[in-house]
């Protein structure tokens, strides 16, 4: 059996394989989709040695009474689909959220395997400079340092390439340390810091604050959607968004959102001066009044 029982029953966390929790997902929405009850397809499931333990231990908690996203979090399934599973309890749509979960999921894994890709051949690149890099400095300029020992000018040349190089394998040795600590410190240091300093250190790390605001748009305007078709008011919207907690920056700011709403400011004004969040979400805001057209 895949994941044992003992395992996914014990309260040391593990790391459920992100190809098994979508294989999950794509089997519930079917099973859902056919016409089966929550209960009654995670049955079906257990027919599946692999997924048995899974589905048995989302069955138990559910029938505890646990919700569905917190027993998919004790399961340890990946936070972007605890965050959809959320909003189960507000709009009760069991099989629009597992859906948007497997096509989210599936892209997600996608992209991973396609940045893999990528980033492999650079990395072996730079692993065989590196081991080049190393063999120059300790085997092969030693040699020509005893070649040239009669020859001052090429002796001088050789000294100053072996002195550029030596800098160059501490500058990158230092880098991998001061990396290495840096890490390691963060790990430490987020569980403390709070979301609006987190997003102020997020805003002085180009590459990664693109990236970030591009995740928290779609992660905001895919939640306002399915709220949206639920028939709430923005107001309870960004009240329930600012309660779920997998998503901290989409909290924190619906947090802002409602308080300044409180104090009569327009929602598209607010989610201008929001970094994390693109301005065209708040020019859509602006030109769709309607919540139909809207969502």
């Amino acid at each position: 059996m895949g994941l044992s029982l003992k395992r996914i029953y014990s309260n040391k966390p593990f790391d459920l394989p992100a190809d098994i929790q979508l294989r999950f997902l794509k089997r519930l929405s079917r099973l859902l989709s056919n016409g089966y009850t929550l209960i009654e397809a995670l049955d079906v499931i257990k027919w599946d040695k692999e997924l048995y333990a899974i589905s048995n231990q989302i069955s138990h908690l559910l029938k505890n009474g646990i919700p569905i996203d917190e027993a998919f979090e004790q399961t340890k399934f990946h936070s972007s689909i605890i965050a959809h599973l959320y909003f189960i309890k507000i709009n009760g749509d069991i099989l629009a959220s597992i859906d948007k979960c497997v096509d989210m999921f599936e892209h997600r894994l996608n992209y991973v395997k396609k940045f893999q890709q990528v980033i492999r051949y650079p990395i072996l690149l730079t692993s065989i400079f590196l081991i080049l890099l190393y063999a120059l400095k300790q085997f092969i300029l030693p040699v020509f340092l005893e070649l040239f020992h009669s020859n001052l000018d090429s002796l001088s040349i050789v000294q100053l390439f072996l002195m550029m190089l030596a800098i160059v394998v501490r500058f990158i040795m230092v880098s991998a340390i001061f990396s290495i600590v840096l890490i390691v410190f963060w790990q430490v240091y987020k569980k403390r810091c709070s979301i609006k300093n987190k997003l102020l250190l997020y805003s002085k790390i180009p590459i990664y604050r693109q990236y970030l605001k591009i995740q928290t748009s779609f992660q905001f305007a895919t939640h306002i959607s399915s709220l949206l078709k639920s028939g709430l008011p923005i107001k309870e919207i960004l009240t329930n968004l600012s309660q779920q907690q997998q998503l901290p920056i989409i909290a924190y700011y619906s947090k802002l959102m409602t308080s300044e709403l409180n104090n009569g400011y327009h929602l598209e004004t607010l989610i201008s001066q929001l970094q994390f969040l693109d301005k065209q979400i708040a020019i859509i805001f602006q030109k769709n009044i309607n919540a139909d057209t809207l969502q």
